[in-house]
């Protein structure tokens, strides 16, 4: 009686303890799909709560000036609508020249793919000529000539006739258009980017306009020490996301500048829309050389620069993106996140399968908020320690 009662209260734990891993697995993989699932809902949400986070000290800046907090959300959102359309006005400038350089950028990339293949073909060669030595040719053997058959040739087999329903078939077939199901798809995908787009100004201006609102009733759903903890969490959450895209952003400006200035020593051609776009570029995480490469090239290319200006306009982009990601990275980025590699590659792997090229930019901010909330969580903190560096 004994060992009975002593090994029951032990099966009964181990049965709970698995069913609580059981649920835990379940509703890891209904977040999952419901990430997936509504990806475009949850990208728009999570910019507006960045875009809201970092315009927030401004708004604090003109409530200390006496304005109202609906006031102060207001302009401080249409200055920033402001601000973004003469980036994109000066952006528009760059790229309207482009067109008219595109039978140019043809022609000269042509000519670059015929070089490079033409010496190809000849180290080819030279390899073939080294290590394949020409064999004796073999005699010629006469061939008889052939043998005519008397047999007549046998008549094309001719089509046998299908039942109207096959025929009506083939004919729907033949009516749907690859290239217009592709357009379509292409334009579905833009236009809905766009809708979820025009949610964004919208979002971020009632978010700073009712913060106090949101903030003081969102409390309310915890009591005692609990409301503490989540406040800290919301802070820490507030600054890591203002550290992390402000710090991002004065990389990008800090590298567009350095780019700018050294494509215009360069005399590259669109050394402004080169620059800028490489700055940025090089920020996505792994693949930011590649990506901040891909600018300057291009338009050495359809300027036509010459070779010694393209490899110069590579080294550039190439020193501008080590010494962003080396030196100004870990300074005002890497003191506030604190993140290992690890968990970071995984993030970037698991958000990018989920939400695509959004996924890889939200990645780190949507982790580094994660680690903040369990390092402001008692039960949480080892979870914070594993994820940190």
């Amino acid at each position: 009686m004994r060992l009975i009662e002593t090994r029951a209260p032990v099966g009964e734990a181990a049965r709970l303890q698995l069913r609580n891993y059981s649920l835990i697995i379940v509703a890891a993989g209904v977040i999952v799909a419901i990430l997936y699932w509504a990806r475009a809902v949850f990208i728009t949400a999570t910019v507006a709560v960045i875009i809201a986070l970092i315009l927030q000290p401004f708004v604090a800046f003109l409530m200390r000036l006496r304005f109202p907090r609906g006031l102060a959300a207001f302009v401080v959102c249409v200055l920033g609508l402001l601000a973004l359309y003469l980036a994109g006005a000066a952006a528009y400038s760059q790229i309207s020249k482009l067109p008219a350089q595109v039978p140019a950028f043809k022609e000269r990339l042509g000519a670059i793919v015929d070089n490079v293949s033409t010496r190809l073909h000849a180290v080819e060669d030279s390899t073939a000529r080294i290590f394949m030595p020409r064999k004796a040719a073999a005699p010629v053997l006469a061939t008889p000539p052939p043998v005519r058959s008397r047999r007549r040739k046998a008549l094309p087999a001719q089509p046998l006739p299908q039942p109207p329903g096959e025929i009506q078939e083939v004919r729907i077939h033949q009516d749907t258009n690859p290239l217009l199901d592709y357009i379509y798809n292409r334009l579905s995908t833009l236009y809905q980017f766009m809708l979820m787009a025009s949610f964004v100004p919208f979002l971020v201006y009632f978010m700073l306009s009712w913060q106090d609102h949101i903030h003081r009733n969102f409390l309310r759903f915890f009591d005692g020490p609990d409301r503490t903890t989540v406040s800290r969490s919301i802070a820490g959450i507030a600054g890591m996301a203002r550290a992390f895209v402000v710090g991002n952003f004065v990389i990008g400006i800090i590298a567009a500048m350095i780019g700018c200035a050294a494509f215009a020593a360069l005399r590259l051609p669109f050394p402004f829309l080169a620059g800028v776009l490489s700055g940025f570029l090089s920020l996505f995480p792994y693949v930011g050389i590649a990506l901040a490469l891909a600018p300057p090239l291009f338009a050495a290319v359809a300027g036509g620069a010459s070779t010694t200006v393209m490899l110069g306009a590579a080294a550039i982009a190439a020193g501008i993106h080590l010494f962003a990601m080396n030196v100004l990275y870990p300074k005002l980025v890497g003191a506030r996140v604190h993140l290992n590699p690890l968990i970071v590659t995984f993030a970037l792997m698991f958000f990018g399968f989920l939400w695509d090229a959004a996924g890889l930019v939200l990645a780190i901010p949507i982790t580094a908020g994660v680690k903040a909330v369990c390092d402001n969580v008692a039960a949480l903190r080892p979870y914070g320690r594993f994820l940190g560096d």
